[in-house]
């Protein structure tokens, strides 16, 4: 089912083919987007002032002209010309209607799978064991899981990777806290924050005591040697942790396919570093294992170059360190092996915090240099910031655990419940609480430009006005509502479809657009694209419920408008689960 922008699309080119453009442009298709002020049009073009320019004519002119020969019958209303030459379309009101009904039995909702689908991994959420997942969390997994259920849903095959920390430095002093400050009752009693007041305090000695710094890194090589009694406590270590994880992961309704921690790729990294050397790609450094650049690209765009007072120096990728350890660029890069060899993945996103770009960056230069062909892409978020603006920092201790925020979510979501439907049974009242406190944490996430900081705020979060989840699950709970009113649902078709009022216009342009939107959400990975749609759908919904009666209506208006109400309750729950909220039928 084509989408009108498609159809519009199409029907340019073949008016373009038909004055002799069709090779003038850069692009191989003109562009027809959503018009974004709809005032003048649905859709607009800027064909005409892409190409008058090189062509030496007026925009205007040459639009007028793009006009005379495109086709829109079926489809619109004669195009107009605005401003410096952009082509505005207005769709018809037998288009729009013909489109609703197609809708309407389209369990996809107008969103055909892509013509070009890979096998995609998708590397997102990755706790640390012996630390507890904290509000830090919440943008890599909550964006990864999204992103992971928009291409499925688009048709890829997708892999969700939990590339998990349990190797290295860290465990070493995990081991050292245990065997000297461990509070036996504490352990018992919570066994994850233990555990991270034993890190803590450990890693604050060791920044400033050598001699603890080394008893760590005895504990780490003993591990990584197979002693016994550390290999049993780091498994119980591991245990620990996932477990909450897990719980977690299950209230939010996450799932992975593969969960494999740094210490996995552990035996590959030794034979790996010894590749790299013999290749030529690595080498010695003060005893340090390291990549230099090679000078194939452009300073700017070398990774492994940095300008220092107007001079370009080295800036390697070390993947040995002088004692002999590894680092996780060298894990990293070992990951991208199995990945690519043994999972066959064509693409690999890593939705990573941007304080890592430069990391990426390097990976990504090393794996060129290697003559890796798979697609390697850095999705990079912004910092969540408390009250004061700043980041919340995880080695002080004072960031909130992830299970205590949606329990705080969920709380302050219960309180809005007993205040609009108190007479709900008890059980009903919490599950709805947990969708829409656990849903209130998810959208103020998804909803924000993904390479932004944000300041986390309750208040925003869980206002029943604005561009947050109680607002959506309301317009959601409002279609339910009408049909809870109904004995049967009146079959509709094109016939007695009949969009006369402007409310009911715009809310089926907004519907129609919905396969428009999905799929864009993935040319750059932002789910606020979708967050932005499904609020100005609820606003529509809300705007069209004031002004439009549904069940007292005459006919068409009432079948036109059950119709409507039946697609908007479909669309809203769809994109909402695409974004991993499941919304309550009452609110």
């Amino acid at each position: 089912m084509a989408t009108f922008s498609q159809q519009l699309t199409q029907r340019l080119t073949n008016a373009l083919a038909e004055l002799g453009l069709e090779n003038t442009q850069q692009q191989s298709v003109p562009a027809v987007t959503a018009a974004a002020d709809t005032r003048f049009g649905d859709y607009q073009a800027n064909a005409a002032m892409a190409l008058a320019k090189p062509l030496g004519k007026n925009p205007r002119e040459l639009a007028a002209q793009i006009i005379g020969k495109m086709d829109v019958s079926g489809l619109c209303e004669t195009p107009e010309v605005a401003g410096p030459g952009f082509i505005n379309f207005r769709i018809s009101a037998e288009a729009i209607a013909a489109r609703v009904n197609n809708l309407a039995s389209d369990e996809r909702l107008g969103v055909e799978p892509e013509s070009s689908t890979s096998r995609l991994l998708i590397d997102f959420s990755s706790p640390n064991v012996a630390k507890p997942m904290h509000i830090g969390h919440i943008r890599s997994t909550i964006i990864g899981d999204c992103l992971a259920r928009i291409a499925r849903f688009l048709g890829h095959d997708v892999i969700a990777d939990n590339h998990i920390g349990d190797w290295g430095t860290p465990m070493g002093q995990v081991l050292y806290g245990w065997k000297n400050h461990l509070n036996e009752a504490d352990f018992a009693d919570n066994p994850i924050r233990e555990l991270l007041r034993l890190y803590q305090l450990v890693k604050q000695q060791s920044d400033t005591d050598p001699d603890i710094a080394a008893k760590c890194l005895e504990e780490t090589v003993k591990l990584q040697s197979g002693d016994p009694d550390n290999l049993s406590l780091w498994k119980e270590f591991i245990d620990i942790t996932m477990s909450g994880a897990q719980d977690i992961y299950t209230r939010l309704d996450i799932h992975f396919d593969t969960t494999l921690g740094e210490s996995f790729y552990d035996p590959h990294l030794k034979p790996l570093v010894e590749e790299l050397l013999k290749e030529g790609i690595a080498g010695e450094s003060d005893g340090a294992i390291c990549i230099f650049s090679n000078n194939e690209l452009e300073p700017k765009q070398d990774p492994l170059l940095v300008q220092r007072d107007g001079e370009w120096l080295p800036a390697p990728c070390m993947i040995r360190k002088k004692d002999g350890g590894f680092n996780y660029a060298t894990t990293d890069i070992a990951t991208i092996d199995y990945r690519v060899n043994e999972l066959k993945a064509d693409e690999i996103l890593y939705v990573v915090d941007d304080r890592q770009s430069l990391h990426f960056r390097q990976l990504f230069e090393v794996a060129r240099r290697r003559g890796i062909s798979t697609s390697l892409r850095h999705v990079a978020f912004g910092k969540i910031l408390g009250d004061d603006r700043k980041p919340f920092k995880t080695r002080e201790g004072t960031v909130p655990a992830l299970g205590d925020v949606l329990n705080e979510a969920v709380d302050r979501a219960r309180r809005i419940v007993d205040e609009k439907n108190s007479e709900l049974p008890e059980e009903e009242k919490q599950d709805i609480a947990e969708k829409i406190g656990v849903g209130a944490v998810k959208y103020a996430e998804l909803s924000q430009a993904r390479s932004s900081d944000y300041v986390f705020s309750w208040e925003k979060m869980l206002a029943l006005q604005g561009n947050t989840a109680p607002y959506m699950i309301n317009a959601y709970v409002r279609t339910r509502s009408i049909f809870r009113k109904l004995d049967t649902v009146p079959q509709y078709s094109l016939e007695n479809i009949v969009i006369s009022e402007d409310a009911e216009r715009t809310m089926a342009m907004k519907l129609c657009q919905y396969a428009e939107v999905v799929p864009q959400v993935l040319v750059d990975y932002r789910p606020n694209l979708l967050a932005t749609y499904l609020y100005e759908l609820a606003q529509n919904f809300h705007s069209f419920y004031e002004q439009c009666p549904v069940l007292n209506a005459g006919e068409p208006s009432r079948c036109t408008r059950i119709a409507l109400c039946d697609t908007a309750s479909r669309v809203l729950r769809h994109g909402l689960s695409l974004l991993g909220i499941c919304p309550p039928e009452r609110m």
